[in-house]
């Protein structure tokens, strides 16, 4: 099992290494470059952007080629990101950087899910799944911390260095990752990539269902922190240690996430923690009595959602056993928007009433997916 879940492992740890990068260094990124941080962050929606379109030609090329060449570029494509966002002279080249690093990340991400489906039995896929969705905190957990002790002891330039180790590291595993092509044997069909998804009345509604979910999720993450400040008057050390606090929580799940699903039916897990999560994040944003009180909520919350991203993403192979990597391409282009809307849709609501009537808001996103994943034939 080992051999060809540590190129998955990794993949998702590079690709999230190299979007949280961006977190901890905006400011400094501003006042090097001349810039206002506003513009600076509109890398975040660069990659966004790039790995949606990216993502609408690799999953043919996944289920063409096979998983370890997508690994590979991908690793390749991160790697030159982030050594082009690194050394970067101005904020348009910056930015700029970000198109290559957002074509890495889809890559990455997209083989990376798409493996557990290509390398794994399907009795035995919940298990690797949740390896793979839960090592994306570890970006959160150590690469986040190391990333500011860089850039606050010598530059945010090398701070890059964290997600180009892992990037190098996920590229040497890829090349050690099984050669063989896809097991699976595909019945003909010449739908390819997302036009298959979209065509599929049950993949169309999972992958509705993942866009909503990750704009709810992403939502609360963009704004936590500001919550956490705002509400109880904490410092940002503080939040920072609160946030990773909840990541622990998430990776914690996803690796007995399989043990649920072996006792219960698969959909009916993933529609009760997302509505879980939903009702968590309105008592969360309405009811504050104390910062122990929410992080313990935000505890419970972070748990339903590892075990949501983990159950949801092992369906989601399921919908095209045929394509994995057509609908993991989906899932990526799903979670990137999904990153996009919240952030929006998050600082809309915020910018027109509060964390409160935020926290609702959610509750409803949560229950839409819930439904949707309810309601899948």
């Amino acid at each position: 099992m080992r051999r060809p879940l540590l190129p998955l492992v990794l993949s998702t740890i590079a690709a999230q290494a190299s979007i949280v990068v961006l977190v901890p260094i905006v400011v400094e990124v501003a006042r090097d470059l001349d810039s206002s941080v506003s513009a600076v962050g509109q890398a975040r929606a660069v990659l966004a952007v790039t790995a949606v379109v990216a993502a609408l030609f690799i999953g043919p090329l996944i289920d063409r080629l096979g998983v370890r060449p997508l690994l590979t570029w991908g690793a390749v494509l991160a790697l030159l990101g982030a050594g082009a966002s690194a050394a970067a002279p101005s904020v348009v080249l910056f930015l700029l950087a970000h198109v290559i690093t957002g074509v890495g990340v889809a890559c990455l991400l997209s083989a990376g899910f798409a493996g557990v489906g290509v390398w794994f039995p399907e009795g035995e896929m919940a298990r690797p799944m949740g390896f793979v969705v839960g090592a994306q905190s570890i970006s959160w957990i150590i690469g986040n911390p190391a990333i500011g002790i860089l850039t606050d002891a010598v530059s945010w330039r090398l701070a890059y260095a964290v997600p180009g180790v892992i990037c190098l590291a996920a590229l040497v595993a890829a090349r050690f990752a099984p050669a063989e092509r896809d097991a699976i044997e595909r019945a003909p069909d010449e739908r390819a990539g997302l036009r298959a998804v979209a065509r599929d009345r049950s993949a169309r509604r999972w992958t509705l269902a993942e866009l909503v979910a990750y704009s709810a999720w992403t939502a609360e993450l963009t704004y936590i922190g500001a919550f956490y400040i705002q509400t109880y008057d904490v410092s940002e050390t503080t939040v920072g240690f609160l946030l990773a606090f909840g990541s622990i929580a998430f990776a914690i799940s996803t690796l007995n996430t399989a043990s649920l699903t072996e006792r219960f039916e698969r959909r009916g897990v993933i529609w009760r923690a997302a509505l879980g999560m939903g009702l968590m994040l309105a008592v969360i944003m309405n009811v504050t009595p104390s910062v122990i009180f929410t992080l313990g909520l935000f505890f419970v919350m972070a748990l339903m959602a590892g075990i949501r991203s983990t159950a949801s993403s092992a369906l989601g192979l399921d919908q095209l056993p045929g394509q994995p990597g057509s609908m993991m391409a989906a899932r990526t282009a799903s979670a990137q928007l999904g990153y996009m809307f919240g952030a929006l849709i998050g600082g809309a609501v915020l910018a027109v009433s509060g964390f409160g009537t935020l926290g609702f808001v959610l509750l409803a996103g949560m229950a839409a997916s819930a439904l949707l994943i309810a309601r899948m034939p």
